[in-house]
């Protein structure tokens, strides 16, 4: 019987398949670095609201017994991984077992929220020296693109299948019609069924471009269909364009399913290659796979294709610009294991790219991180609930130990206020709002 991963994992090594995952086999062996990581570590958790169990005693921080509590089970390569790959290591000993949580989010919320206070700030200034630089080999080329795509959204349908919901969405939902307020959600919002506050978010995008009967629609970023069916059924003619053969495969089936096959058409395509006018745009969570190099080619293409009086509804996860600003060179656990080639940009990054290379403008700004932080936490615990099925599936039990801090990972982010949702309305020549 599988074992939640969310759940303490007890102090016994996690079985990890070495042809697969040779950096969670491979514990660093420079006993220098080790010793280093565990000062500066020691240090810095005793100021932050956390609490730490390590088999010499429980390292209290500034939160008190209440405190997410994190057991380290297995110090010597906890401290040894942070030492020689930092945020890397951290999450690759996770995957490893050598620590655990009860509250993972609780925890990871913690760092989430001190991130810029971490690190010294004289090893931030030296942040160059030490921090490993993106792989080329991760560059969102046409042909590395697709790569990178094809990594996460072909792993497997059936695998998301079990912790999306039935619109098969994997985006955030929007949970109530007036809550985007920083302070949180609604007091119901949270039993609200996912798939109607999905829906909510994609008619809000398809309302913010304008998309009705007769309006001629790109969507960039396919995903499994739901958009496209819900703008057809608007009067719409769809042209979908995704770069996961998985993902077409699956669209184009319900899109057939759906009645729908004639105002729908899927391509397999990058952004990059696609001609023709529309008078709608519609891009949903995909900037985040462009990268910093091809920003000024994607928005200079969203331009190109927009057709007089046209609008472009984006929906994108950013970032603090100033955080943007110190990490965007760095290589991260999000990018090795996840992400490939992918970036969060910034609100600030996006104007600053609109205005140098396009006519575009942003006429409407609205965030929703709140939303975001509950999205993740259902597919979290759909994901933890499922655990045998996700095994039965072929998935060994590091890459369920992975795929668990990941969400749990990206739903910190948001819950600390790191990460931030936003629908943004692009229009030609606009004075925007903000």
């Amino acid at each position: 019987m599988s074992v939640p991963v969310s759940r303490p994992t007890a102090a016994r090594a996690v079985p990890v398949d070495p042809g697969r995952w040779p950096d969670v086999v491979r514990v660093p062996g420079s006993p220098v670095r080790a010793a280093v990581a565990e000062r500066l570590v020691r240090r810095a958790l005793t100021r932050l609201p956390l609490r730490v169990s390590l088999p010499d005693g429980v390292l209290a921080g500034t939160g008190g017994a209440d405190a997410p509590l994190l057991r380290v089970q297995r110090p010597g390569a906890f401290f040894a991984r942070i030492g020689e790959s930092g945020l890397i290591g951290f999450g690759e000993s996770y995957m490893a077992g050598e620590w655990d949580s009860e509250d993972l989010v609780g925890v990871l919320t913690v760092l989430a929220s001190h991130v810029a206070s971490l690190i010294p700030a004289p090893l931030q200034r030296l942040r160059s020296v030490w921090a490993r630089r993106q792989p080329s080999a991760q560059r969102n080329t046409v042909v590395g693109a697709r790569g990178n795509i094809s990594r996460h959204y072909d792993v497997s349908n059936d695998l998301f299948s079990l912790f999306l919901d039935e619109t098969m969405t994997y985006s955030a939902a929007l949970f109530t019609p007036d809550g985007f307020s920083r302070e949180g959600l609604s007091p119901d919002a949270g039993n609200e069924p996912l798939a109607a506050a999905q829906h909510r978010k994609i008619d809000r995008l398809l309302d913010l471009a304008a998309v009705g009967p007769g309006s001629r629609l790109l969507e960039i970023g396919t995903g499994w269909g739901e958009l496209a069916l819900r703008a057809a059924q608007r009067g719409a003619t769809v042209v979908t364009v995704t770069l996961s053969q998985e993902q077409r495969a699956l669209a184009r089936l319900r899109i057939r399913e759906a009645g729908c096959a004639d105002r729908v058409t899927v391509l397999l395509q990058d952004y990059r290659q696609i001609r023709g006018e529309y008078d709608a745009v519609v891009s949903v969570e995909m900037i985040e796979a462009v990268g910093e190099e091809f920003w000024p080619v994607y928005f200079t293409a969203l331009e190109r294709l927009l057709a007089p009086g046209g609008r472009i509804a984006l929906q994108a996860i950013t970032m603090p610009h100033d955080r943007l600003l110190a990490s965007r060179r760095t290589f991260t656990w999000i990018q090795k294991y996840i992400f490939p080639g992918g970036l969060l940009p910034s609100v600030t990054a996006i104007e600053q790219a609109l205005a140098r290379h396009t006519g575009l403008r942003i006429a409407e700004d609205t965030g929703f991180g709140p939303h975001y932080a509950r999205t993740l936490e259902v597919w979290r615990e759909r994901f933890t609930d499922r655990a045998r099925e996700v095994a039965a599936l072929g998935f060994d039990g590091t890459f369920r130990r992975m795929w668990t801090f990941y969400l749990a990972y990206s739903e910190a982010g948001f819950r600390s206020g790191y990460l931030d949702v936003r629908q943004l309305l692009l229009v030609p020549g606009a004075g925007g709002t903000r």
